[in-house]
């Protein structure tokens, strides 16, 4: 049973590759531009709430 145990360096430990999908969603200043606004929408959301 000592083998099963996963090393640091192994190639099982290591993260999954991002897909193509994910690089440009990262990379990209339009979708980040995107996110940016909705994040601040949903902020402001939050600060016109009546405290209650």
């Amino acid at each position: 049973m000592a083998g099963t145990n996963k090393g640091p360096y192994q190639q099982d430990a290591h993260p999954p590759i991002p897909t193509g999908l994910t690089r440009y969603l990262r990379t990209s200043v339009v979708w980040q531009c995107i996110r940016f606004w909705i994040i601040g929408y949903k902020v402001l959301k939050l600060m016109w709430k009546p405290h209650g």
